[in-house]
């Protein structure tokens, strides 16, 4: 695979997602008052790694499935045959790999050697997403699978390795988090919903149907400005910087409640990608400004 192909793979919207979560639980810890800058390091290092592998691996399993040929969203690799599918399966486990690497770092610190075992639950549900003979993804549980990993595990372990503890603030602010990045998996399986019925992945959208899909974007949005007010009640009314959020996200939100299909739903996914990020930095700055 060229440079190219590892950028293709990667996808600007990643560094975002991984970073965000790191963000929420590190301002926890510093509310709390034992952040540490190497843990968090470490913590984004997983995070990311996991992010571009997942990429990967959903290309590489979409692709040998053929969902992808009738793709509305951004080119795939092996979708699109700019790189073999062994290739782009290989990048996917040299990331889980580099995953874990800086995994068993944060737990040699931090001596929480059962954390091992979480790290290899990521790798699993990483994997069997869309691998796999019975991918869950495929099942109309890639929500759940978003809000667990990226939202609970991501921020309450970063927090956890650093406080030894998770405190109900640290919760609340993986819901936060949990659900943005639901709303980016339900704006893209609301784009794709046409081609995932047509080529029989049945995600949460294809369930839901049109209609009540956009209904279920508008229940996360209401569910994350709840829990950043539950943050701001369990620490500090600067916590409310989260809500932040919501200028960044309602503009395309709008247009998804207004009916925008297929590519016009791309600029939505940007958006909420944005949303996620500015949510996750208000916490940061609130908790520290609080503390």
């Amino acid at each position: 695979m060229s440079f190219a192909d590892w950028v293709e793979g990667a996808r600007p919207r990643t560094l975002p997602a991984a970073l965000s979560p790191v963000l929420a639980g590190s301002g926890i810890a510093w509310f709390e008052g034992r952040f540490s800058l190497g843990m968090g390091l470490l913590a984004f290092g997983v995070a990311l790694a996991l992010q571009i592998g997942v990429n990967f691996a959903n290309d590489y399993s979409d692709g040998i499935r053929g969902t992808d040929a009738d793709r509305v969203g951004p080119m795939r690799l092996v979708g699109s045959g700019a790189a073999s599918p062994a290739a782009v399966k290989r990048a996917a486990f040299v990331c889980f790999g580099i995953a874990g690497l800086f995994g068993l770092a944060l737990v040699i610190w931090s001596q929480h050697w059962w954390l091992l075992a979480v790290g290899v639950a990521c790798v699993l549900a990483a994997w069997f997403y869309t691998g796999g003979k019975h991918p869950y993804g495929y099942l109309g549980l890639g929500e759940l699978f978003v809000f667990v990993f990226f939202g609970l595990v991501a921020v309450c372990g970063t927090a956890y390795v650093m406080l030894d503890r998770v405190p109900l603030s640290a919760v609340f602010a993986a819901c936060a988090i949990g659900f943005l990045a639901c709303m980016i998996l339900v704006t893209n399986n609301l784009r794709d919903i046409d081609g995932d019925r047509e080529s029989g992945k049945r995600t949460l959208a294809t369930k839901l149907g049109d209609r009540g899909t956009r209904i279920f974007f508008g229940v996360l949005i209401a569910a994350t400005a709840a829990s950043v007010v539950a943050v701001a009640l369990t620490t500090t009314p600067w916590a409310l910087l989260g809500l932040a959020f919501v200028p960044v996200a309602a503009p395309s939100a709008l247009a998804l409640f207004r009916g925008a299909r297929g590519p016009a739903l791309i600029a939505t996914l940007k958006a909420t990608g944005i949303a996620e990020l500015v949510c996750a930095a208000g916490l940061f700055a609130g908790l520290i400004l609080g503390a």
